[in-house]
């Protein structure tokens, strides 16, 4: 909730007057508690999970033809029935465990000064703290993720996440709950680091799983605008991870790749062998 009564105060306060946009956020706000405005994160994720992968399991489920030149295991077939499984089973664990977590997460939102207050970001704040919280984000996904491939970490955990060898959209956050809780922390320490305005904390959020369900499309599209942001991974090299599945030690990286490089866990995916056979564990 914003400190001003009036838009007059506000403008007062800032020294100049609102811009369309910071407009727009007084009057969104004036009577909205900053508890409110962080918890709509759940309205964002569920909106996510549900409509960013549809669009390309439409066009595999009615037009596999159409799509089958850019799918990275062409002879992986799901049935609806899987796509569906998968879908229900992300939403049991976005309402057991990531919904509930959203809700009693703020005061350390608060803690470490995550704001709704005017002015808003700029463009060129909003892309520098991005920045940053995809490269923390990354970093630390990286050697949690290499961890849940050791022995204990993958039999207990991360297989659960493997059942799809090969990736679709769908199953970007399928996976069992003690990774959901743990793949989450490296996702608030960038915007604890660098705090910022809830607007670029909500952005994040939605990037972030964005970019991770476009990593597990399962589809090598060429007109991929990502294709064009260096050391991305994308699609092809996450899915050569799926395909290795547990005995993988390569390709760890869940957004740039280099944390593989430096560390020597990089590799090239090369024709990605067909499976005559779907998901398993």
């Amino acid at each position: 909730m914003l400190p001003y009564a009036t838009a007059a105060e506000a403008e007062a306060a800032l020294g100049r007057p609102m811009t369309p946009a910071e407009a727009l956020w007084f009057r969104y706000t004036a009577g909205v508690s900053d508890y409110h405005l962080y918890c709509c994160n759940i309205l964002f994720l569920f909106v996510v999970f549900t409509v960013a992968p549809l669009p390309i399991a439409l066009l595999e489920l009615r037009a596999p033809a159409a799509v089958s030149p850019y799918k990275l295991q062409p002879r992986v077939r799901l049935s609806r029935a899987e796509f569906v499984r998968c879908y229900k089973d992300v939403l049991r664990i976005f309402f057991l465990v990531i919904g509930p977590l959203q809700l009693v997460s703020y005061p350390a939102v608060k803690f470490v000064g995550i704001h709704t207050k005017l002015p808003l970001p700029s463009l060129a704040e909003l892309a520098a703290q991005l920045l940053v919280y995809f490269l923390v984000e990354d970093y630390l996904n990286y050697w949690i993720h290499r961890f849940l491939h050791g022995e204990w970490g993958y039999q207990n955990i991360h297989r659960v996440h493997h059942e799809f060898t090969a990736p679709i959209g769908f199953a970007a956050p399928y996976a069992h709950w003690a990774e959901v809780l743990i793949l989450g922390i490296p996702s608030f320490v960038g915007p604890a680091i660098v705090p910022g305005h809830m607007i670029t904390f909500w952005l994040w959020i939605i990037l972030r799983q964005v970019e991770a369900i476009e990593t597990h499309s399962g589809f090598d599209f060429p007109f991929t605008p990502t294709k064009y942001i260096p050391f991305y991974g994308g699609a092809e090299y996450h899915d050569y991870h799926h395909y290795v599945g547990g005995q993988s030690q390569s390709n760890f990286a869940s957004v740039f790749t280099y944390c593989d490089y430096l560390y020597g866990t990089d590799k090239i995916p090369q024709n990605i062998p067909s499976k005559a056979e779907g998901s398993g564990a």
